[in-house]
């Protein structure tokens, strides 16, 4: 069988300029990137604000495991197969970053016949939107640094600068490092470390701001350090937004791809959500949304991290009205989270599939929660017997939701018609989407209700500095922003060993971040780290090109 690069490069892709056209755009709309990619003037949404927006449907899915749910696949998918059944349709998605990329997860541009394309491009260095999200991240670290080592007018405490720098790679030998080493001249000498740059404050503000404008303002309240008085010390104070905006001047617009079936794609944006917020920009959403009459975008990892977030922070951002909800899941991972061994999913096992039911069944429930009518997508495997699809049908059921086989992998959009003629009836239903808290609850009350609400833990315990990073935030006036959560993407609990849907367990949050500039405050529990690690095989060992252009390893 093909591998996903292969049949990629194999694709027939239209030029650029004929999907934008198709789209309605004229040439002044849009920037080429080449032959097959452009960027789209942020004057197009501007010009169509006052134009109804098109259905929107969120893709999310079950909490991922070793076996694979193909999410994107299924995002992808779907959106060809609404225009297979005659709806002008779009999909929206993250830019992938280089560190999983070259590391264990691998890209983020679908998979087998229900790619977006170009793969290679899309997956590797794009439009170098990550690279300036990098350099305008470290220009406002090197203009901290340089702040205090020029005589330190703001009375900035070295030893509460809460500013990292940031890379787009996987590199654990960079998360604790000091700085300012050598002569008097190399600037004062004090511990920091990197952040891989999804997690950077730039990116989430990037993909929550309205426009290049809003993009600045943002900026300007991102909270760099403390003084010595314990006053938050902002990029403003530093006068460093003007030349980080200037950075950003391209980065801010969206991209324009397309799929394999030449569907119109915008890719744009790339926060993590099991430690950001997990979606793609507002404006690219905005703008599909102005462009097509149903869009379909994704939310990272689990529901009860990517689509909790989407719910109470981006769509609050950017005034979206969600309509529908897809929730990918696979046999093969229902039975991993049953306690199947990973060696023997092939194997039809009843009781298994049963007992992993429970974590689709959570994440149903908590949909329901935020109003918005949701179907399963099961992203079907040549292994799946009839009788483990009739009983998640049944105990679907039970709970009101649909599922759609979904083959969109092996068939392309062909594999994903039923979904999405079962996603356009959800979309002439009424959708009561809600968030799950009120805009003014406090940071502890908003954190016990994703808590107990979505995790189903029994409470919230503060350990190390949390408790009074608490009081302080509230303190300084942040007391009421929207709470972005940093866990473990594999288990509702903050333990990732704890599979299905565990009870009687705790969250231990054990330190809170203000983002200021990105509208939210980081709740950091578990393990989780904001610098991922390499595995002992990276991916990056098998991956190759050679002089015809042909690329091998790349998924």
């Amino acid at each position: 069988m093909q591998t996903d690069v292969e049949i990629a490069q194999a694709a027939t892709l239209k030029p650029i300029g004929e999907i934008a056209a198709g789209l309605g755009l004229q040439e002044s709309d849009y920037e080429p990137y080449g032959h097959d990619k452009a960027k789209i003037s942020l004057d197009v949404l501007a010009r169509r604000k006052d134009q109804p927006d098109g259905k929107l449907i969120l893709c999310t899915g079950i909490n991922p495991t070793a076996a694979g749910e193909g999410k994107t696949t299924t995002n992808v998918g779907l959106s060809m197969a609404l225009n297979r059944i005659g709806k002008k349709a779009m999909t929206t998605l993250r830019e992938p970053s280089l560190g999983p990329c070259f590391g264990m997860k691998g890209g983020a541009a679908g998979g087998g016949f229900a790619q977006v394309v170009p793969m290679d491009d899309i997956n590797l260095h794009f439009t170098g939107d990550f690279h300036a999200i990098t350099s305008a991240h470290n220009l406002l670290s090197a203009l901290l640094d340089n702040s205090i080592h020029q005589g330190n007018p703001l009375g900035i405490n070295p030893k509460r600068i809460v500013w990292k720098r940031v890379l787009d790679m996987n590199d654990r030998a960079l998360r604790n490092i000091v700085v300012g080493m050598g002569k008097i001249g190399d600037g004062v000498v004090r511990e920091s470390g990197f952040e891989i740059t999804v997690a950077s404050e730039i990116m989430a503000a990037l993909c929550l701001a309205t426009g290049l404008e809003d993009l600045k303002e943002r900026f300007g309240q991102m909270v760099v350090a403390y003084t010595y008085d314990k006053e938050p010390v902002t990029a403003a104070q530093l006068q460093a937004p003007g030349a980080m905006a200037l950075l950003m001047k391209d980065a801010v617009k969206p991209n324009l791809v397309q799929t394999l079936e030449n569907t119109p794609a915008i890719i744009h944006g790339g926060p993590f959500a099991n430690i950001a917020h997990g979606n793609n920009s507002v404006i690219a959403t905005q703008t599909a949304l102005k462009l097509a009459d149903y869009v379909v975008t994704e939310a990272g990892f689990g529901a009860d991290l990517g689509a909790e977030k989407f719910f109470n922070i981006v769509c609050p951002a950017g005034e979206l009205q969600p309509d529908a909800v897809v929730v990918v899941a696979t046999v093969r991972a229902l039975k991993l989270n049953g306690g199947k061994d990973k060696k023997q999913l092939a194997e039809e096992d009843l009781d298994a599939l049963g007992a992993g039911l429970v974590n689709l069944e959570q994440h149903l429930e908590n949909l329901q929660k935020f109003g918005v009518p949701a179907v399963v997508a099961l992203n079907r495997f040549p292994s799946d017997t009839e009788a483990e699809l009739e009983l998640i049908r049944e105990r679907c059921a039970q709970l009101g939701a649909d599922v759609a086989l979904s083959e969109v992998f092996a068939q392309g959009g062909e594999g994903g018609e039923d979904l999405a003629r079962k996603v356009v009836e959800l979309c002439e239903q009424d959708s009561s989407y809600t968030p799950l808290y009120e805009p003014g609850d406090s940071i502890r009350a908003k954190i016990e209700k994703i808590a107990t609400e979505i995790y189903r833990a029994d409470g919230v315990d503060y350990a190390g500095p949390a408790l009074g990073q608490l009081s302080q935030i509230e303190q300084e006036g942040y007391g009421t922003l929207p709470v972005c959560m940093a866990k473990t993407q594999y288990s509702f609990s903050d333990d990732p060993a704890l599979l299905g849907a565990p009870r009687g367990f705790r969250i231990t949050v054990r330190e809170l971040v203000v983002n200021a500039g990105a509208g939210f405050v980081v709740a950091l529990t578990g393990d989780i780290m904001r610098m991922p690690g390499l595995p002992k095989v990276p991916a990056a060992n098998g991956m190759d090109i050679f002089d015809d252009g042909t690329i091998v390893g790349l998924s």
